[in-house]
């Protein structure tokens, strides 16, 4: 993944809690609650970028009406999921990393 340019320091807690050898509750909480963030907004990013790549198919005579593009919605939806899922794009540690490096900076 292409770097911005921002690369946040977070303290040795929080490397910690990102490889989840922290057993604080606490810490382990924040953890467990950044990376589920992280996945929540990779797969809001990567349903965006499915409707985007679909939205040309299927326009013709025989397209499905309006009840396939209601169930197009449907599809790239899971096609996210699984995506993250899988491993996805990387984009989930990054904004896991940086909720974590925020925390530390407050």
């Amino acid at each position: 993944m292409a770097s911005i340019g921002f690369t946040p320091q977070i303290s040795t807690d929080a490397t910690a809690a990102l490889s989840g050898s922290l057993k604080g509750t606490n810490a382990a909480g924040r953890a467990a609650k950044a990376k589920a963030n992280g996945e929540d907004f990779e797969s809001m990013f990567l349903n965006s970028m499915f409707q985007h790549m679909f939205e040309g198919v299927g326009k013709g005579p025989f397209s499905g009406g309006q009840g396939a593009s209601v169930w197009r919605s449907f599809l790239t939806d899971e096609y996210s999921k699984s995506f993250v899922k899988a491993g996805g794009i990387g984009l989930a540690k990054e904004v896991e990393r940086a909720l974590l490096a925020q925390q530390e900076i407050k």
